[in-house]
């Protein structure tokens, strides 16, 4: 009964679309529809981005094939003056539980491994959750992409670790750490992936609810 009638309140909500107004997707601000340009910020004001999914796709695409080197390649290098070390980031945080590190080792998993794949199928899920019926209610895939967006730029923090490691341990031909080259492929992963959720016109999702009413008017 509860669900029913959490459901029900949801789909009683009315959409700016079906009260005649825009917001400005930089400024937030609201303004009458039909309006071209936000007076506000002089962005272009648009009820839809018609063409948010397909550059949600591409830049998605391009974070996932990003991620694959990122974990393949090292991303630290240790260089000491007896032998020369290079780990990726699953082998960095196994070697860190082994040095009794373990908290250390579960922040870089949960940010570097947990976090990305769970943004790659969150924006997925996203992308076509507005293409087809859900079972998920708009309300939570709002939810949802909220968190997407807030969460992505913690991904950087085992970037942020190499960095700091990188410039502390500089100890010339005794020892020295470097970044790899997942390093690079992680940080365009990241980027990419943020730049996907931020593609994201997120009113599309309750655009479904809507059509499948036949309450969608053309604008």
């Amino acid at each position: 009964m509860v669900g029913m009638e959490v459901a029900g309140q949801y789909s009683n909500i009315i959409s700016a679309r079906e009260l005649g107004v825009v917001a400005c997707t930089r400024c937030t601000q609201v303004w009458p529809a039909g309006t071209a340009v936000c007076s506000r910020c002089g962005s272009t004001i648009v009820a839809r981005d018609a063409k948010s999914l397909q550059r949600v796709w591409a830049l998605w695409i391009v974070g996932l094939m990003c991620y694959v080197p990122a974990n393949l390649y090292p991303m630290l290098r240790t260089r000491t003056l007896l032998s020369v070390q290079e780990d990726t980031i699953v082998g960095g945080a196994v070697e860190l539980m082994h040095h009794g590190a373990i908290g250390i080792a579960l922040i870089i998993l949960i940010a570097s491994v947990v976090i990305p794949l769970g943004k790659f199928m969150a924006i997925a899920f996203l992308a076509i959750s507005v293409t087809r019926p859900s079972s998920v209610s708009n309300h939570h895939r709002q939810i949802l992409y909220e968190v997407v967006e807030y969460i992505g730029r913690w991904s950087m923090i085992d970037i942020f670790v190499v960095a700091i490691m990188s410039s502390l341990v500089q100890l010339n031909t005794l020892a020295a750490v470097n970044p790899g080259r997942a390093s690079l492929f992680f940080a365009l992963s990241v980027i990419f992936t943020m730049l996907s959720a931020q593609a994201y016109d997120s009113r599309m999702i309750w655009d479904v609810q809507a059509k499948q009413e036949g309450t969608t008017t053309d604008e």
